[in-house]
This record gives structure tokens, C-alpha cells and sequence, in this order.
């Protein structure tokens, strides 16, 4: 067994060497700004999947709220107590933890829309750029119609319409999915576009037409040839679309059509501290925008490094 496993191993390692002796790598262990907006990344995904070890209490579970712990203020304000780090909300649910959670629903949101509105984009965009023709005016003229409307109008209509399809006892349920699939059919159309250009491209290189002449299937051409060589632009833009889908998330959730006040967002969060801002609990809305701000701002340096480390202009 173990001498059938050395040469994958193997093979394995020899990848993982070339991986690390790459220019992507060099560029980011000498990027501040990356490694720095990396790690913060990697602190919220960590803390948000071990929220329920780490965190002193689940905003989820409402056996775990006490009313007479409500609005307290952060620990180092007077009247602060332990273990209500940053303060508690009316219902007493603990601001840090609720902030915990709210990410991992807001980052769990804004990469599942991504990567669906990847996903369609790319199939979009390379079955108009390499078919063409009458489908490829089809294709194009859904895609003018769809970014002619304002993304969030858009997004509040899907949202709007499968809230009303569904039964009411399982709006809150699928509320996330709801969101993922308004967001993604929002926002295919960035991709679709790239990627019929960058298909249109490479498709009249001679391997392509080397690779028509010897009668290779089309479906081998677009998925073994084409893919892999224009799949490059599209993560890069994924990475950047990443702080929009988390703000859109966020912005759906504070006007009230996202995540329900039983399964806070940040946008959800901030929403509600919102509306007890002027009472004096600045606590309640402060710290999951701060905590949101944070999130865009490394994920759009993020994405800003990765674009410039895989543009070849800038070699």
C-alpha cells in the first residue's frame, strides 16, 4: 500500500514545491497589505467556524438570552460586566458573539453567491463567445436587460418573490438560500461578459483550430483548451466581487428583505442596533459596522494584490 501511495505522495510534494517557488507566493510574502488582509481574513473564518466554543453564548439560542443583562455596555464603560466583552443589545443577546455568528452568515452568503454567479457567468460566457451566432445575441441581450436594472432593485424582486412563494414557516429557514440565489442572478453578468471576450479570444488561436481539425468534440475544446486559460480572469474577479456580495448582503438585511432578526447578519445587526442608535446604545450598531468595514476593506486589498500579482503587464 505504502509504495503505491509514494509516487502520488510524490507527486503531490513536487506540486507543492512549485507552488511555493512561485511568483504568486513571492509576491505575497513580500505584500504587507496582503499577508495582513490574508490573516484577518483567517482570524474572522476561524473564529466564525468555532464560534460555538469560543464565543460565550449563542444569539441563536434563546435560552441563552437574559433580559436583565440588557444593554450593557462594553466591558471598559462603567456598568460593563464579564463576559459581555463588547456590551449587550434590548434582548440581551451578547454583541460579540452575535457579531461572531453574523460573519460566518455573511461570509458563508457572499462566497456561495460568488461562486454560483461564477459559475453561471462562466458557462454563460463561454457558450456565447465560443458558439456565437443567434445564441450568442440571446445570451448578450438577457445579459444588457439584467444590468440595466440597479443590482439591489433586482436583488429585492428575487427576494421579494420566492419570500412570497414560499409558506411563511420557511422563510426564515431559507432565508440564506434565498439571498445566495438573488445575489448570484444579480451579478453573472461581470463574468459572462469577461469570459465571452477572453472566449472570443482564444478561440481563433491555432491551437484552438488545430485542436478542430482533428475533429476533437467541442464540449473537449471549451472545458480541456479554453477553460483553464481564461478561468484566471474570472477568480480574480470573483475575489473583488466578494466585498460587493458581502455589502449587498449586508445592504438587503438592513432594509429589512435578508437574514431575519433570529439569524442575525451583520447588515441584520446593524439594522437593529440602528434603530437604538439616538437612545445612547452606540455599542449595538458600532461594532458590527466596524467589524463589516473590516471584512470589505481586507478582502478588497485582497483582491487588489491578486490582480496585480496575475496581471502580466506588471511582470
Amino acid at each position: 500500500m505504502a509504495t503505491e501511495l509514494s509516487p502520488a505522495r510524490s507527486r503531490l510534494a513536487a506540486r507543492l514545491a512549485t507552488f511555493l517557488d512561485s511568483d504568486l507566493v513571492w509576491s505575497f510574502r513580500h505584500s504587507p497589505m496582503a499577508m495582513l488582509s490574508a490573516a484577518l481574513l483567517a482570524i474572522v473564518a476561524f473564529t466564525s467556524l468555532l464560534a460555538a466554543w469560543l464565543m460565550p453564548q449563542n444569539p441563536f439560542d434563546i435560552t441563552q438570552l437574559y433580559l436583565d443583562k440588557a444593554n450593557l455596555p462594553p466591558i471598559w464603560v462603567e456598568g460593563g460586566q464579564m463576559p459581555y466583552l463588547l456590551g449587550t443589545d434590548m434582548q440581551g443577546r451578547d454583541i460579540l458573539s452575535a457579531i461572531v455568528y453574523g460573519s460566518r452568515i455573511s461570509l458563508v452568503i457572499g462566497v456561495a453567491s460568488v461562486a454560483l454567479s461564477m459559475t453561471i457567468g462562466v458557462f454563460v460566457g463561454l457558450l456565447a463567445g465560443y458558439v456565437g451566432g443567434a445564441l450568442d445575441n440571446f445570451l448578450m441581450r438577457i445579459a444588457d436587460a439584467v444590468m440595466s436594472i440597479p443590482t439591489l432593485l433586482v436583488a429585492i424582486l428575487i427576494s421579494a418573490l420566492f419570500r412570497g412563494l414560499l409558506p411563511v414557516a420557511y422563510r426564515d429557514a431559507a432565508a440564506p438560500l434565498i439571498l445566495v440565489v438573488a445575489l448570484a442572478l444579480t451579478s453573472w453578468v461581470v463574468y459572462a461578459r469577461m469570459i465571452r471576450a477572453a472566449t472570443m479570444v482564444e478561440a481563433g488561436k491555432e491551437y484552438v483550430l488545430a485542436a478542430r481539425i482533428i475533429k476533437v468534440p467541442r464540449r473537449r475544446i471549451i472545458v480541456r483548451h479554453i477553460l483553464p486559460n481564461v478561468l484566471t480572469a474570472a477568480l480574480v474577479t470573483a475575489t473583488l466581487n466578494l466585498g460587493l456580495a458581502i455589502l449587498a448582503e449586508a445592504t438587503l438585511s438592513f432594509l429589512g428583505v435578508g437574514m431575519p432578526s433570529a439569524q442575525p447578519s451583520l447588515g441584520t445587526l446593524i439594522r437593529i442596533g440602528n434603530q437604538f442608535f439616538f437612545s445612547g446604545t452606540w455599542w449595538i450598531v458600532l461594532f458590527p459596522a466596524l467589524q463589516l468595514t473590516l471584512i470589505i476593506l481586507a478582502v478588497n486589498l485582497l483582491g487588489d494584490w491578486l490582480r496585480d500579482a496575475l496581471n502580466p503587464k506588471l511582470k
